[in-house]
């Protein structure tokens, strides 16, 4: 078994590893690097593939998946849970209507994908010629998966994103790989502890009843996949008194996940949260909801685009209200410039931001002492790949790796093959 690393090296975002097994080539997640322009991963070519396994809907993950469809050949298998593919659909349909930027693919060509797609169970086998895929719940999104692939004696355990302290949303990471010999592992916080999530929780909750209690209206931009939804059951959880409110892509991410009750850790919580929420139906409430005390939740988590952009405008004008962020705020984008400066640019004005902002850490992915403890359960001497992190964390990440369990561990470039 060989694996060569098409994205993610030293990098967060167009994720792709492509394990070949003699002549049976299995690529693992095929995603872009959202920015300015996207940045895909490695070129493969598709008569070369013969299955593609996406792991969860994010677009870093899924959303170059659709390029390999484009002669219209449903010959390639894609292998995913079917919340991954109903949530992948909405993500990637989503980016192909707001791209201002050059595309490879059209909706057509993600209608082929969702053709060929092979719904999987958690732990379900799928054999590809004579290669195993079997999918282990990852605990990061709804659907999300870990991959191990086996063949002749050899098996590979790619984590994916992975969360396996569970939230009020998910279940934990499922574990139970048994003895391996080659893993890749996500390195995004092997060098951060993240705060505990049930201090988030309650900060977020006692933050929301402070602004509301002196007048105000509480907006929470969150990424409209897993984190919109995670946070309305936290509010839900906690019984917050309030109205809750919920808008924009979002409201289609509930009706996908309200679906798949088997998937939720809590499928009562989560019915409750987000059926005893308001969802905002156009533009005219949602202009009346910002002066009424309520939190209101909706996309997009680093604030550039969707209904959040509006929200913002409205929100940040009074010091009586508040900000919260609990999405990651990438380099450059508004939420990040939001945070460091109070400031908002919109439509090439500087605004300042009157409102109160705060950040709370809710991220779907482990901290660095829940990574070691996957790395502890490791039974075997496998050869370990760090991925999905920037130079440093990768790279510092798998010199732990070799001082402390003594595997052979390196943070690979892009392009590198590794004999498993």
């Amino acid at each position: 078994m060989k694996v060569t690393v098409l994205g993610a090296a030293k990098e967060v975002g167009r994720s792709g590893f492509l394990a070949n097994c003699n002549n049976t080539n299995i690529l693992m997640d095929y995603g872009v690097l959202l920015k300015r322009e996207p940045i895909f991963p490695m070129h493969v070519k598709p008569r070369d593939i013969n299955a593609v396994v996406i792991t969860h809907a994010h677009l870093d993950h899924s959303g170059f998946v659709p390029s390999l469809y484009l002669s219209g050949s449903t010959d390639i298998p894609a292998l995913a849970t079917l919340p991954t593919f109903e949530l992948s659909e909405l993500l990637i349909e989503d980016m192909i209507k707001i791209s201002g930027f050059y595309l490879p693919f059209e909706y057509i060509d993600v209608v082929t994908m969702l053709k060929s797609s092979k719904k999987l169970q958690y732990r379900e086998p799928f054999m590809v010629n004579d290669a195993k895929v079997t999918l282990h719940e990852s605990g990061h999104v709804v659907g999300g998966a870990s991959v191990i692939v086996e063949h002749e004696g050899k098996k590979l355990f790619y984590t994916g994103d992975i969360n396996t302290r569970g939230s009020k949303l998910l279940r934990r990471a499922d574990l139970d790989f048994g003895p391996i010999d080659m893993m890749i592992i996500e390195s995004t916080y092997s060098q951060a502890e993240q705060a505990p999530r049930e201090k988030s929780e309650r900060e977020l909750v006692e933050f929301a009843y402070e602004v509301i209690e002196r007048g105000g209206t509480l907006f929470v931009p969150s990424f409209s996949v897993e984190r919109a939804q995670e946070i309305a059951c936290v509010f839900k959880a906690y019984n917050f008194k309030h109205k809750l409110v919920m808008d924009g892509m979002a409201l289609k991410a509930n009706e996908i996940m309200g679906r798949h009750p088997a998937f939720l850790r809590d499928a009562e919580l989560f019915k409750s949260a987000v059926g005893g929420a308001e969802w905002i139906a156009g533009w005219s409430r949602r202009k009346k909801v910002v002066n009424e005390p309520c939190v209101i939740i909706s996309p997009a988590g680093m604030l550039v685009g969707g209904s959040a952009i509006f929200y913002t405008q409205a929100i940040m004008t009074d010091e009586k209200n508040g900000i919260a962020l609990v999405s990651y705020q990438g380099e450059g984008t508004p939420g990040r410039l939001l945070l460091d400066k109070r400031m908002a640019n919109f439509d090439g004005k500087m605004q300042k931001c009157y409102a109160d902002v705060k950040r709370f850490e809710f991220s779907g992915h482990n901290s660095r002492s829940e990574l070691f403890e996957i790395l502890d359960r490791v039974q075997g001497n496998p050869k370990v790949l760090t991925v999905h992190g920037d130079g440093p964390s990768c790279e510092k990440f798998a010199e732990e790796i070799r001082q402390k369990y003594g595997f052979d561990a390196h943070a690979p470039e892009q392009g590198e093959i590794v004999d498993v």
